[in-house]
């Protein structure tokens, strides 16, 4: 009797135990389902606001375009590039909450894609004339020199269709005379011409003042008879400036600059002939040299991309593994760990990514316990993990293998024992391997990119040939909390010395309203509005913007590899 009343106390005991586990774990479930929802709700978020950018300046002025027998920019890029192939957009969110006292300019007012023409890889830039007639903002010159940067380092035909009316004038200041403003197109555009790199350039609008310059300055220029038109000065400037009187066709019309001037090559009756004449042209380019990166049959990863979004968390600040991430992106799921348990905050991997090869370099967010027993935050880079990625780096460079860098870094390890351990030393050994790597690389923000963190881990100042974020994505100094906790101590001294009281409502609600103008400006859309990444996107679609970037910069010869000065 006694043994049969324990083992009822036994199993009622147990039966208690399971049931509060079971409730635990369904609270974990609905936790990360909940979380999941969150980060797909960001995702439609983020394709809703892409759908206002497509339609540039707004219906009636699409409706205008086209009944000027004109093609909308996006029709022209559409009807350009091979429907069979994939396509990525650059910069679409360029010029995004900006300029609202000039009325926006979406997308930047050009549009900018790398695609395929005949199965050529190409890179085309179209101005919107529904945007400002195609003017010039001040982020407009910056992403059309974007454009030609991804063109130049990868050493891919340009594809310009012009149609705009010249800079903008109420903000030329912002664009026209510094080394990064409007002119240094033209220079790339001679520049390009030296490297081989093909160009083609569309006059299918308004081509003004220095702007002529650009198709011009291209291989071969093309115009639309009708409504193309190019020079100098307009009409109005030349009865301005010496009294003459003369319509834009006669001045500077296709018959014009194709039968008297010259300076155009090919004289189009509409904008699909102009399109299909491009069409040829590009499809008679001979074969490019190509790298040689290594390239195999691609597989489909074996775990599913569309899982990515239930492993991220959408707190920033809780941890995740990192390695389910990795899996959902590389063929078959299959990763050989660099240096596996030796600095594990960063993980270092060789793999493929749609056939290619390619070495990750990841910020691993789980909590991480040494052998030594002690605790390691995932997302801060140790000096451990900073030396292995630095020698990863540098093994990949001596066997021209792509990079592909992952971020989600808060920063580097602070405090007096790391400090006292060299961290800054450590620190600088992977920033000097990012810095003096030749082989491509390519940076996705999948989640926090914090101080020194972005610069070691290849953020835009070091010259990723493309760098993307995910929705999820937060780059900055620092976290918002942080930073308005610093800004907070500042501003409450400085009154404090002014001899005022402070209250804590009245501190809290400072705090708010700090955090909150700094938690704005670390979000993905305030970095894809300033060019600090090219695009923002479904984390799903990031293996095909790794493999367009790799096969683009199989088109460049590698520099030598020379790291300089490594710190000991």
């Amino acid at each position: 009797m006694i043994l049969n009343l324990k083992l009822l106390n036994t199993l009622v005991i147990n039966e208690l135990y399971f049931e509060r586990y079971s409730v635990e774990m369904k609270k974990i479930d609905i936790q990360k389902e909940l979380s999941a929802d969150n980060i797909r709700m960001e995702i439609s978020a983020m394709q809703r606001r892409l759908e206002a950018i497509y339609a540039g300046g707004g219906e009636k002025k699409i409706q205008k375009i086209k009944a000027e027998n004109k093609l909308p920019a996006r029709e022209r890029v559409a009807l350009l590039l091979d429907k069979d192939k994939p396509s990525i957009e650059i910069g679409a969110f360029a010029g995004y909450e900006m300029y609202s006292e000039h009325g926006g300019c979406p997308a930047g007012g050009v549009i900018i894609f790398m695609g395929y023409v005949h199965s050529r890889l190409v890179l085309v830039v179209a101005n919107d004339p529904t945007v400002k007639a195609g003017a010039w903002f001040p982020i407009t010159g910056k992403k059309n020199l974007r454009g030609q940067e991804i063109s130049m380092e990868n050493r891919i035909p340009i594809i310009y269709l012009v149609d705009s009316a010249g800079v903008f004038l109420p903000m030329q200041d912002e664009i026209f005379p510094d080394k990064e403003h409007f002119g240094r197109i033209f220079r790339n555009n001679a520049r390009m011409s030296s490297m081989g790199i093909p160009q083609i350039a569309a006059i299918m609008g308004s081509c003004v003042a220095g702007g002529a310059y650009l198709p011009i300055m291209s291989d071969e220029a093309l115009i639309v008879d009708g409504q193309g038109s190019i020079f100098l000065a307009g009409p109005y400037l030349v009865k301005a400036a010496i009294g003459e009187d003369i319509d834009k066709e006669t001045l500077g019309g296709a018959v014009t600059t194709t039968e008297i001037s010259g300076i155009t090559d090919y004289n189009v009756p509409d904008d699909k002939t102009c399109i299909a004449t491009i069409r040829s042209l590009v499809e008679k380019f001979g074969s490019p040299e190509l790298t040689g990166f290594d390239r195999v049959k691609p597989i489909q990863p074996k775990k599913n991309p569309e899982e990515i979004v239930e492993i991220i968390p959408d707190d920033r600040g809780k941890p995740y593994n990192t390695i389910e991430v990795l899996e959902r992106l590389v063929d078959n799921s299959d990763l050989t760990y660099y240096k596996e348990n030796y600095g594990r905050t960063i993980i270092c991997a060789y793999a493929r990514i749609d056939g290619w090869a390619v070495g990750i370099v990841a910020n691993n967010r789980e909590v991480i316990k040494t052998r030594k027993g002690e605790m390691q935050f995932g997302g801060v880079i140790y000096s451990d993990s900073a030396d292995k990625a630095a020698r990863f780096i540098m093994n990949c460079n001596q066997k021209k293998i792509p990079l592909v860098f992952l971020h989600d870094v808060t920063g580097f390890m602070v405090g007096s024992r790391s400090e006292h351990g060299g961290i800054i030393a450590d620190g600088a050994k992977m920033v000097n391997a990012v810095s003096n790597s030749t082989v491509p690389k390519f940076t996705v923000v999948m989640g926090n990119s914090y101080g020194a963190g972005n610069y070691a881990m290849c953020g835009k100042a070091y010259d990723p040939r493309l760098i993307v974020a995910w929705p999820t994505a937060k780059i900055a100094v620092m976290g918002g909390a942080q930073a308005a906790k610093v800004l907070l101590q500042i501003e409450m001294s400085a009154l404090k010395a002014k001899g005022k009281t402070i209250d804590p409502e009245f501190e809290k609600e400072y705090f708010e309203k700090i955090k909150s103008k700094y938690d704005n400006q670390t979000t993905p859309y305030y970095a894809a509005s300033r060019l600090w990444v090219d695009a923002i996107i479904d984390p799903k679609d990031t293996r095909t913007w790794i493999s367009m970037g790799i096969e683009a910069a199989n088109h460049a010869p590698i520099e030598k590899f020379n790291p300089g000065v490594i710190q000991v």
